[in-house]
Parts: structure tokens; C-alpha cells; sequence
């Protein structure tokens, strides 16, 4: 990696690079000085997931948690700036080539009760459609997504019972130092079937059951909640069948996550599910057996969350979204126009991705 990258990665310049986003929001014509910085937009995707006051046990630490206040602020911020758009005018757009000025979609991954109980009305109340990508196994609130039991057993336990119990993957002592080392270091290159052996040793830690968590949690959609969605201009895409990391998946592994979930979620929604997010969002686990399955089983659109511009030839299974949890109209500039830009910048310095200008 060359010393232009390395200084680029650091968290000293991400702050410095957000403070100048943030103050250039206040400069007049800054939309339009924001393209100076980077590759030019076509269509902005912003991600959420969990909508609530507070992080429970379940949730503190994963940061995928914003305050009511926050998302509506958010919306009313998107509907003054942007033009909110459904999927199928992303999709259409390329046959007519016609987008409206700063269109911008909203999704949602993961399976959280609150997008049904918080997001959805003020999504209908300010006019913003929205696709939420949906895990059918946590449905009704009888299993617990991994992230989920990580995060519970990290806050509740202790880092060192969730070390103890991550013998099972590697048949030595392990040493994990946070949550974020399990979820982003251990986890991602480990099999189905010890990923589930881990599950097990956690709940064995916890001396509990994991239906008994998942119920007293109460994080997810019920299957009747996920029926009304559409009422709300919802679309429902595909997350995977129980939340895996896709570089895992392969063969009948694959079908089983992607066709089922696939199949399930169309049984509850009524809707047919043509749009598929990548669990963590990470470019890595779109291989090119994923998107040619996506491809012949009729999918349209493949989402990825690694916060870059998507321009004007981006592929439709190459999507890229802005994770969202900043609050205030300087932050939301910042996150949605300036960082993403310097973001593709740090990247193609480094040679990670291509820098398609």
C-alpha cells in the first residue's frame, strides 16, 4: 500500500475530510462545489437498519442504531435536497437514460421491528419509498441473527466468555479484544457449520436458550408486519436467509440462503423480490458465482454498503449505499456528498477498486 493511502485510511483525514464536508455545507452553491472533489454522482443510495431512542443489549456497539428524531430529520433533509425515487425508476432510467435531479434511494437491511413500527409511517408521511432487505429466519422472533448474539453476549458476558466460547473455531485459546475484532476478523472467513458451532457455545455461556433471547429481545418484523409493508411503499428485497457473510456461500449452501429466503419472503409479502443486499455490505462477498445466480434466478439489482458514488455506468449488481447514522444537516451533506467522493479517491490511490470517472 503506498504512503498516499496509508495517510488517506487514517482516522486523523476521515475526520478532517468529514469537518470540511460539514463546512462546506454552510458556503453557498456547496452541491455544486462538491462535485469538484470526485467522481460525478448519478444516483445516491442511503442505508439505515435499527430506529430507536436507545441501544439495547442487543444492539450497543454495532452502530447500526438512529434516534427517531434523527431519521425524521434525515428525511426531511433528503426530501429538501434530493429527489426520492423508487428501484424500478433506477432500473428503468437505464433503458431511458432520465433520472430526476439528485434522485435517491432509501433502503433498510436486516429484519428490525422499528422500520416497520418508526421508519415506515414517517417514510409515508414525508412521501419516500423505500426497499428494506429482509432476513426471513428471524421472522416472528425465534432466532437471534449472529451479529445479534455477539453483541448481547459481548455486553453481557464479556469479551473473554465470547473468547472462550470462539475455542470451538479454532480448537486453540483465542484472544478477542471487541466486539468488532469477532464480527469483522473471526467470523467473515469461517464456515457455516463452525459459525453455527459458535453460535451454540455462546448460548451455552449465556445459560439460556436462544429462542428464549430472541423473544425477550423482540428485535424483528412478525411475519403479519412484513405483510403491510407494501401499504407504506415499501419494496422487500433479499438479505440472505440468516444474515451469512456471502463469501461462504457456494452450491446448495448458496440456494439455501438466497432461494429460500427468496421464496419465504414473497409466501408472507405478496411482492416478488427481484433486489438482493449483501449481509455487511463488503465488496468481497460479491463473487461472480453470487451475481450469476442472482442474474438467472431473474434478480435486477445487487447492493453493496461500502459508502461510494455510484456513476452513471455503475452496473445495476454493483450498487453501492451510504451507511447513515449522523445527525444534523451539515452531517448528512457530508456523508452523502463529500465523503463518499474522497472515499473513491483513498481507493483508487490505494488500488483496491477501480476509479470509474
Amino acid at each position: 500500500m503506498s504512503y498516499l493511502a496509508k495517510v488517506y485510511q487514517s482516522r486523523g483525514l476521515r475526520v478532517g475530510l468529514d469537518l470540511f464536508g460539514r463546512t462546506l455545507w454552510r458556503v453557498p452553491g456547496c452541491f455544486h462545489i462538491a462535485n469538484w472533489f470526485g467522481p460525478r454522482y448519478s444516483l445516491r443510495c442511503v442505508n439505515f437498519h435499527h430506529i430507536a431512542d436507545s441501544e439495547s443489549l442487543f444492539t450497543r456497539g454495532l452502530g447500526v442504531t438512529i434516534k427517531p428524531k434523527d431519521f425524521e430529520s434525515a428525511l426531511k433533509f433528503i426530501t429538501k435536497h434530493y429527489t426520492p425515487v423508487r428501484l424500478q425508476d433506477v432500473l428503468v432510467s437505464s433503458h431511458s437514460g432520465t433520472l430526476p435531479l439528485r434522485p435517491l434511494l432509501v433502503t433498510f437491511d436486516d429484519a428490525y421491528a422499528s422500520v416497520y413500527d418508526v421508519a415506515a409511517p414517517l417514510c409515508k408521511l414525508y412521501g419516500v419509498p423505500a426497499v428494506f432487505f429482509v432476513n426471513a429466519a428471524f421472522l416472528d422472533n425465534t432466532k437471534l441473527a449472529l451479529s445479534n448474539l455477539v453483541c448481547y453476549a459481548v455486553n453481557v458476558i464479556g469479551i473473554d466468555a465470547v473468547s472462550a466460547a470462539a475455542f470451538c473455531l479454532t480448537a486453540k485459546p483465542v484472544k478477542l479484544r471487541s466486539l468488532e475484532s469477532v464480527l469483522n476478523v473471526l467470523l467473515p472467513e469461517t464456515s457455516l457449520p463452525a459459525q453455527e458451532a459458535f453460535r451454540k457455545a455462546l448460548v451455552d455461556q449465556l445459560k439460556t436458550s436462544e429462542s428464549e433471547l430472541a423473544e425477550m429481545a423482540q428485535l424483528y418484523l412478525t411475519r403479519g408486519q412484513l405483510g403491510d409493508l407494501a401499504t407504506f411503499d415499501f419494496e422487500i428485497g433479499n438479505h440472505t436467509y440468516s444474515h451469512v457473510r456471502c463469501r461462504q456461500l457456494a452450491g446448495k449452501s448458496l440456494r439455501l440462503e438466497i432461494d429460500r429466503n427468496k421464496t419465504e419472503l414473497e409466501g408472507v409479502s405478496g411482492q416478488v423480490v427481484s433486489s438482493f443486499s449483501i449481509p455487511y455490505g463488503s465488496r468481497k462477498d460479491l463473487s461472480d458465482e453470487l451475481v450469476l445466480h442472482l442474474q438467472g434466478a431473474g434478480y435486477t439489482a445487487a447492493f453493496l454498503a461500502e459508502g461510494m458514488p455510484n456513476q452513471p455506468l455503475t452496473s445495476h449488481f454493483d450498487l453501492d449505499r451510504i451507511s447513515i447514522n449522523a445527525a444534523g444537516e451539515a452531517a448528512l451533506f457530508s456523508n452523502i456528498e463529500v465523503l463518499p467522493r474522497f472515499r473513491a479517491i483513498g481507493k483508487w490511490i490505494s488500488g483496491n477498486s477501480d476509479f470509474r470517472a
